[in-house]
């Protein structure tokens, strides 16, 4: 057989409940996108501390109010209406840092993923940023209502998007990108300013000399 013969096979689609439960009893985290199970890799030291940061800096100013920080090891679910166990139109996803007001909404009795985000916030990483921006966010802000404001930082440099709901349901983005500035969550009363999110990140100075 030659190789313009060879069909490549699609990969089987896996469940919900196939998924839940393997997700469950592993020891390593995946996320899940319509049937498939995608493996999450490991985080580099700057990534961890931006998110440190942005998460102590948010949990101080939100001490007192309805609402609290998880972090990313809490699942989300991203779904339209009530889920079938056997069906694999579904997003199940570890966002980087998670703000939930009120009561938390539980997909089931497992109380490990969350239904009503109001912020999500992801540090970008190179093998995920596509993803990030694209697909996910727009299961993000069709799928989950109750999200309100969306946030991607930047590791390799002081950069910020905002992304907040409008009352039409359109979305309006910020960017931020001088450690002096701030980001203003309106959802639930916070701010993010830059040179707390990266305290103690040194960036790589590019060079304007030709080489």
């Amino acid at each position: 057989m030659s190789s313009a013969e060879i069909v490549k096979k699609p990969r089987p689609r896996v469940t919900v409940e196939q998924y839940l439960a393997l997700e469950r009893a592993a020891s390593e985290r995946s996320e899940y996108f319509d049937g498939e199970i995608i493996a999450m890799a490991g985080e580099k030291l700057p990534h961890g501390i931006i998110s440190a940061n942005a998460v102590m800096s948010l949990g101080t100013q939100l001490k007192g109010t309805p609402c609290f920080v998880v972090t990313k090891d809490t699942k989300v679910r991203s779904g339209l209406g009530v889920t079938s166990a056997r069906t694999t139109k579904e997003m199940f996803s570890y966002p980087g840092i998670l703000v939930v007001c009120g009561e938390p909404e539980f997909f089931d009795e497992e109380h490990d993923i969350i239904m009503n985000p109001t912020v999500i916030v992801e540090v970008l990483s190179p093998s995920t940023e596509n993803f990030d921006r694209g697909e996910k966010f727009q299961r993000y802000r069709s799928w989950n209502p109750s999200l309100q404001d969306y946030v991607l930082i930047a590791q390799t440099r002081p950069f910020i998007e905002h992304f907040h709901r409008q009352s039409d349901e359109t979305w309006n983005m910020h960017e931020a990108s001088d450690l002096n500035t701030a980001v203003v969550l309106p959802s639930v009363g916070c701010t993010l300013r830059l040179a707390d999110v990266y305290d103690r990140i040194a960036f790589i100075k590019e060079s304007s000399e030709p080489t």
